[in-house]
């Protein structure tokens, strides 16, 4: 049996929400009132508290700290040989005369006093100088490598080891020119508050990009070298202590990627997973890859066997139908960029990270959505976002004035609205008191989130 059903609630932002259909079970109705967009809970990241480890993880974790005090105290956390080669090399380029051989030496000593100082990220790695981040960057190698202290520790010095011979610490200060800044960059956080990275492999359709990164065996290593440089800026954003966001969200766009095909972007793809999972241990909460084409699983298969399984379980696949679907799980619709189907866009003049928080509502299969935007006052103007996910719905915009007098003016006339249709901003003007009327009609046999958000400029001065 159907019947027109209204279920009315208050929204956070005041707009009134009218939905109808067929008649459901009072527990299903609610999933048709209007409320503030929450979080996913698809993911967490693991606790960096002491008090949430278990048993054998804080017993690893005090013997790893254990271990890297004592090498660190006994000089021991870079090879001896390695010093003293560096010693020697020292010696070699200031031996005008023995009294400068000498200074050579001791300045090498005193890097070696230097060691105990020993820091990654900002964090200093001395256990004993008990600072809050230690445990959370130590957590980092001993998940990596499912809590085995000695391979935890082999780790940790081999990272160690790599940044003091390519000079990690100062490759935020490169310049690495202009090229590659449209091939990823930093926007935003998701709904735990990690900082997402986008990664638009696109760029590389451009053969005079393609080879300007990859076309040599130099170029290759300038850009993982960049690549570094990018992941050093993005961790500069984290929060590195028990409790904080202490790991990125990568956000990989493969649409217009060069396919496997390509054997200089297969190489220098293999050097960036070994040099990121080698180094960068737990730094990326989730890789989310979007408007993947047939030819990914190909790649996937060739690079699994390079993969932990920790790190393949973070991995998640969207074709390009499911983009904003699968981003809106993990990031919240203000913070997902337009293009992929978010509200976010560059210096918007309409909106801020302090105007109105987004609401959001389920509308059921056959049923009709209205959201009643209030316009009391006469002269302002009021703006809207408005997203459906997967869209498939029709849509209209209209202006229905108070004074049963007057005439409802359409804003947007109804139209079909397809699976691609990016989100909707509009404005209205009002000259008289009355409410702009948002209507969605879900035709399909799927229920369909809609997501919406709007504020009021007061025109008056």
């Amino acid at each position: 049996m159907t019947a027109e059903v209204m279920a009315q609630e208050e929204t956070q932002t005041g707009a009134e929400v009218v939905v109808e259909g067929d008649v459901q079970p009072k527990e299903s109705l609610d999933e048709s009132k209007p409320k503030t967009v929450e979080k996913s809970s698809s993911y967490k990241e693991e606790s960096n508290f002491l008090s949430d480890l278990k048993e054998f993880e804080r017993k690893a974790l005090n013997e790893f700290k254990s271990k890297l005090e004592e090498a660190i105290l006994g000089n021991s956390l870079f090879e001896k040989a390695e010093l003293k080669k560096e010693a020697s090399t020292v010696a070699e380029e200031k031996k005008e005369d023995a009294e400068e051989s000498v200074e050579a030496v001791k300045e090498e000593e005193k890097k070696v006093e230097e060691e105990k100082d020993v820091s990654l990220w900002g964090v200093p790695l001395l256990p004993s100088k008990g600072t809050e981040g230690t445990d959370v960057v130590l957590l980092k190698f001993l998940r990596a490598r499912e809590f085995k202290v000695n391979d935890a520790f082999e780790m940790l010095k081999k990272t160690l080891k790599w940044r003091k011979e390519a000079k990690i610490d100062s490759v935020v200060d490169e310049d690495f020119g202009s090229d590659l800044a449209s091939a990823a960059y930093m926007n935003g956080v998701d709904h735990e508050g990690h900082p997402v990275c986008y990664n638009i492999f696109g760029v590389f359709e451009s053969e005079e990009l393609y080879q300007k990164a990859f076309g040599t065996e130099e170029k290759r290593s300038e850009f993982l070298r960049w690549r570094c440089q990018l992941m050093e800026k993005g961790i500069q954003k984290l929060n590195l202590k028990p409790g904080g966001a202490s790991s990125l969200l990568q956000i990989n766009d493969l649409k217009n990627s060069p396919g496997p095909s390509k054997k200089e972007l297969r190489a220098a793809t293999k050097q960036t997973v070994a040099m990121l999972q080698d180094n960068y241990p737990e730094m990326v909460a989730k890789n989310i890859f979007i408007n993947v084409p047939f030819w990914y699983y190909a790649l996937n298969a060739l690079l699994s066997p390079f993969l932990t399984q920790r790190t393949k379980s973070k991995f998640v696949v969207a074709r390009p139908a499911k983009v904003t679907e699968t981003l809106a799980k993990y990031i919240p619709i203000e913070e997902i960029p337009v293009h992929y189907g978010g509200f976010k866009r560059e210096n918007d003049s309409e909106f801020s990270t302090q105007d109105a928080s987004v609401s959001e509502l389920t509308l059921k299969a056959g049923s009709t959505a209205t959201i009643e935007i209030p316009a009391l006052e006469v002269g302002n103007t009021l703006c809207w976002d408005l997203t459906v996910l997967g869209w498939e719905v029709s849509y209209k915009e209209e202006f229905v004035p108070n004074d049963e007098g007057s005439y409802t003016v359409i804003v947007q006339k109804g139209k079909k609205m397809g699976s691609q249709e990016g989100p909707i901003r509009n404005s209205f003007r009002n000259n008289e008191a009355g409410k702009v009327i948002l209507t969605i009609e879900n035709t399909t046999n799927k229920k369909k989130r809609v997501m919406y958000r709007y504020k009021t400029n007061n025109n008056s001065f």
